[in-house]
């Protein structure tokens, strides 16, 4: 096998990448200040301190579900913009009428979820005590 100007480049960017990959680690590993016990061992919420039970709450799975239809209804807004960036650029109706079929999709998801009762919220979350 010869070697070329490209394979040495590649092998370069290669390590380059793998430098600037690992080096913040290895530098973080040995100038980071190392503490361990006392508050350092306790659990850490948005800079308060936790009273009571430790920070492991359990949420209602509605939580997850309005997680989960608010990513997937965001991604697919996200197809929009390219569409509305290149729209004054087309020609003729079919966009229009894809983009319509898009947004139509968009509704019946909608509609089926409120069919389901997923957009209801329940009155009480209830938490089961830990064992």
């Amino acid at each position: 096998m010869v070697f070329s100007w490209m394979n040495v480049s590649i092998l370069a960017f290669l390590a380059a990448g793998l430098a600037f990959a690992l080096g913040p680690i290895v530098v973080s590993l040995l100038l980071a200040p190392k503490a361990r016990g006392g508050a350092f061992a306790e659990s850490y919420e948005c800079g308060i301190p936790v009273h009571g039970r430790q920070a492991w709450v359990q949420f209602g799975l509605t939580f997850y579900f309005y997680a989960l239809i608010f990513l997937a209804f965001d991604v697919d807004v996200l197809y929009l913009f390219p569409v509305a960036a290149m729209y004054p650029d087309t020609a003729g109706w079919l966009p229009f009428w894809q983009v319509l079929v898009f947004i139509a999709v968009l509704f019946a998801a909608i509609f089926y979820f409120s069919s389901k009762g997923v957009f209801s919220w329940p009155r009480r979350i209830r938490v089961s005590p830990r064992r």
